[in-house]
This record gives structure tokens, C-alpha cells and sequence, in this order.
């Protein structure tokens, strides 16, 4: 006899899958800002091999003097924003459905 058929009729059913609730909230921040952090590292690596952030201010902002420094900075906190957005949109899309109706531990008969 499973666990399922010694139940009584008006017993709900344990959840199949652990909600997120169960999960702390720093290990699901990291889960979306340590990739996102990653990608933001080797992107800004990949891009200013090819491109002198100082050419790119000139180019893009004639009239405000950039720096290499802060060229590099900002084209990394670009590149974090976007990878940023995509983890989250990723760790959004994966949630578990009974998560996003607010339906737990309901069982249709």
C-alpha cells in the first residue's frame, strides 16, 4: 500500500516538489547573480580585446572625456545589467506552476 492510498478522503497530498519558499532567498539571489556575474566577466574580457574604450567614448560621447578605467567599468556594468536581465528572466520562466497560480499542495480528483 503507497503512501498515496492510506490517505483519508479529505487529506490533502503533500507537495511533489519543494517550493521556493523552502529555498533561501540568498541562495536563489545567487543563482541568478553568480551566472549573470560570470558571463558580465567574460563578455567585457571578449569586447575590450577588440575594442579601446577610450576610441569608443570618443567615438559615441565626443564631448565627455572618457577615461580607459572608467570605460572598462561601465561596459562591465553594462554587460552585468544584461546577462543580469537574462538569468532572471531564465529563473522567472523555471519557476514551478503551483509557484506562479499560488496553488500548493492541491490534488484534483
Amino acid at each position: 500500500m503507497t503512501h498515496a492510498d492510506s490517505e483519508e478522503p479529505g487529506e490533502e497530498a503533500p507537495a511533489a516538489t519543494s517550493s521556493s519558499g523552502s529555498v533561501p532567498l540568498i541562495q536563489r539571489a545567487g543563482a541568478v547573480l553568480w551566472p549573470s556575474f560570470f558571463a558580465a566577466c567574460v563578455a567585457t574580457m571578449v569586447f575590450f580585446a577588440f575594442v579601446d574604450p577610450t576610441e569608443l567614448g570618443t567615438i559615441t560621447f565626443p564631448q565627455v572625456e572618457v577615461s580607459r578605467e572608467w570605460g572598462y567599468t561601465l561596459g562591465f556594468f553594462m554587460f552585468w545589467s544584461c546577462t543580469f536581465s537574462s538569468s532572471l528572466f531564465t529563473w522567472i520562466l523555471l519557476r514551478p506552476r503551483g509557484e506562479i497560480d499560488g496553488v500548493r499542495g492541491r490534488r484534483i480528483d
